[in-house]
Order: C-alpha cells, then structure tokens, then sequence
C-alpha cells in the first residue's frame, strides 16, 4: 500500500471510531433521559414512551448488538405477543384494545431493547441507570409529599384517595417503582458502607413508599430487601463483611419502624394506616370483590383458549381481576398467557443462577433480580404486564445474565491458555 494510501486508510479508521464513540455517548445520553422520564406516568403517551423510540434509533446507530443468549426473552416475547396480537381479533375494532396491544408490542420491544444495552455488562450504563432512576424516584417522591402534606395549590394531583400516587396515576404503581433504587441504595450500603447523602434519599424514599399505602408495594420491598439481603450474605465470603450485613439489616429494620412511628404522629397519616393495615379490605370479598372476579376470571380462562381480549372481561362483569397471570390467559389467550408465565418463571431460573456468580457487575444484578422476585410476586395481586419499570428489570435481568455467562467463558479461556503456557516448557 503507498503512504497516500495508508494516510487514507488511517483517516477512515479514526473518523469511524470518533464517530463510534460519538454515538456511544449520545445513546448514554438518550438512556440517561429515558430512564429519569420513566417516573412521569399520569399521562398517555408518556414522555418515557417517546423517549424509548429515540433510544431504539441510538442503539441502532451505536450497533448495539443482540447476544444469542437473548432467543429465550425472544423468543417468549414474540409468543407472548402473538396471543395478544390473535385474541385481538375478536375486539380489534375497538380504538383502546388497539392501543393496548400497541403498548404491550412497545413494552415487549423494551425489554429486549434494555437485554441487548447491558449484555456486555457495561458499568458505564449501569451507572447511568442507577442515577438518573435514584434521581426519577426522588422526583416522584417529592411529587408525592407536595401532594399529601397539600403543600402548593392544587398538588392533590399527586393523591388517589388520599393515596400518594405522585406522577403515577395509581399508588399501587409508584410505591413498587421505588423498590429497585432502594435496593441499589441498601446494596450499597451492606458493600461500601453508609453515606449520609445515601441516608438521607433512602429514609425519603421509605418516607414515600409509606405513603403510598399499597400494601402490596410494601410486602414487594420487604420481600426483595429480604431476597437481596440473602443473595449479598451468600455471595460474600468476607467476615467483615457478613457481620455489616447483619448489623445493618438490624439498624435498617430498627430505623423503618422509627420512621413509620414518627410518621403515624400525623394524624392523616395514622387514620390512613388504620384503614389500610386491615389484613382484608371489602373490595376483597363478596359479590363484586377481588376473589370474586378472581374465581369468574378462572371460568373464563377455561372457557376461551384464545382469551377475551384486551378490557372485555372488565367490561363484562364489571371489574378486574387484579391477579397479572390471570389477565394474561384472559387478554393474551392460553397461548400468550403460558409464555407470559413462562417468561417469568425462567426470568427467575436464569437471574438466581447468575446472580450467584462475581462479576464486576453482580451488585446491580442481584437488586434488578431481587426487585423482580418481588414484583413476580405482587403480579397476584395486581396487574403489572403494563409497568415500564417492570420491562427495565426483565432487560436487565437478561442483559446481565448474558454477559455473566460471557465472563465465564472468558475467565476459563484465560485459564486455559495460562495452563497451555506453564506446560510448554515442560513439553519442550
């Protein structure tokens, strides 16, 4: 090759790679954005969901790649969508159930969209991520206090009967949208120690998720700090730092009964508690309650192997079922409903499996999983195939679970040729 040649060849290669690292940077950007918009959830569509296409147009033109490891979340997307997609032709005249098999289509490309961004386990990203989340819930939560303390005009916007909905439309979606970056936050603290800063977002945080007064966001946050308490005690082989896990689980437990103490002294407060901490509410029984349309949901799913399609069973019987796993053999038929079921139930196989394992990433990995068991859990009792945050979780269960495997193999192919260069003397 001449010099000229060479000069040329060299200037292409730097002009791709400034304008690789120009687009790496502008999709930090986008996910940055994306993430912090994702808490503003009172209005359809949201700036989050137009914010997701933007980021889908970064990952293109950063080439974001697709990991074979991802075919199962594929793969059990598309089924999943496809039921929906079939059960929607009995009701696709109707302009709802058409935007709500588009949300479902969306939210389904979402998670594959966050599985691919974190497959490599860029700790850039989850550094993005774990900010501009912290950052959203806080913005939330301070929307949720404005509300319930009536501290500006007009900021009952932020209440649902009395509730703390904040920038959500229902408090049974922002108090769980609160638990990943608490446990990021917990984590943080079991592994690198408290930091005041750190100390004072997460007691605004519990402070918000109290108020919420959705019982089952507060038995998803006590079920997944449990989860993510375990996982951190097993993986750890450090006394030390056993024994700080053991002492700040105490003062953490210690610490949120002092916080739901002090906040009981306001008398808004305790009357709210009194009624929610009832073990049974009444649109839990009778004709018309909860059960009720659980045990109808279950003679319907029986009775339609392609579902009802989207809102049908609320319309004909007057209510919903609250029970996610119900509503996906209800909207998405036996077909959607089984891969939706099974997408959960292998989430949950292939996370605990990685989850155990060290990787510079396992931190971030362990609260995404540990969120997930929670919300899995709160998935029969309300509907959650529909939450953003929830999408965020499968993605970057997936994501990080294939580059966990992908660490694996790297790490035993460096001992491999480390055990190939110690023999060859003795081989010489």
């Amino acid at each position: 090759m001449s010099a000229a040649g060479a000069a040329t060849a060299a200037f292409a290669a730097e002009s791709s790679d400034r304008q690789t690292a120009l687009a790496q940077r502008l999709l930090n950007v986008t996910l940055f954005v994306t993430i912090l918009l994702s808490s503003i959830a009172f209005i359809e569509p949201s700036p989050h969901d137009a914010m997701m296409f933007v980021l889908l147009a970064m990952c293109v033109a950063a080439r974001v790649t697709f990991d074979r490891k991802l075919l199962p979340l594929l793969i059990l997307t598309i089924v999943w969508l496809l039921g929906g997609l079939f059960s929607l032709v009995q009701v696709g005249d109707q302009e709802n159930t058409i935007q709500y098999a588009g949300t479902s289509v969306y939210l389904g490309l979402a998670g594959l969209m966050y599985a691919c961004l974190f497959c490599e386990g860029n700790l850039t990203r989850l550094l993005i991520v774990r900010r501009a989340y912290i950052l959203a819930a806080l913005i939330a939560t301070a929307a949720g206090y404005l509300g319930f303390f009536h501290l500006v005009p007009h900021a009952d916007i932020f209440l649902d009967n009395d509730r703390v909905s904040a920038t959500f439309k229902d408090p049974n979606v922002y108090g769980p949208f609160l638990v990943f970056p608490l446990l990021m936050l917990i984590i943080s603290f079991m592994t690198r120690g408290v930091r005041l800063v750190g100390l004072v977002v997460v007691l605004a945080l519990l402070g918000g998720l109290f108020l919420s007064f959705s019982r089952g966001a507060w038995i998803h946050f006590a079920v997944s700090a449990a989860v993510a308490i375990v996982l951190l005690f097993v993986t750890t082989s450090d006394p030390r730092m056993r024994n700080r896990i053991i002492l700040l689980t105490i003062a953490a437990a210690f610490i949120a009964v002092l916080l739901v103490v002090a906040l009981t002294t306001i008398d808004s407060v305790r009357d709210m508690l009194l009624v929610r901490a009832k073990a049974i509410q009444p649109y839990d029984v009778g004709p018309g309650g909860r059960f009720w349309f659980q045990q109808l949901a279950l003679g319907q799913i029986l009775d339609h192997p392609n579902g009802l399609g989207p809102f049908e069973f609320a319309r004909i019987f007057g209510g919903q079922q609250h029970d996610v796993y119900m509503q996906g053999f209800l909207v998405y038929g036996w077909l959607g409903g089984a891969a939706y079921a099974t997408l959960v139930l292998v989430t949950l196989g292939v996370g605990i499996r990685t989850a155990l394992v060290a990787t510079p990433w396992q931190y971030y990995l362990i609260a995404a999983y540990a969120a997930f068991v929670g919300e899995a859990g709160e998935g029969f009792i309300v509907d959650t195939d529909h939450w953003r945050h929830f999408f965020l979780l499968l993605g970057l269960i997936w994501g990080l679970s294939a580059a966990t495997i992908n660490f694996g193999h790297r790490q035993n192919s460096a001992a491999g040729d480390g055990a190939e260069a110690a023999m060859a003397p003795l081989a010489s």
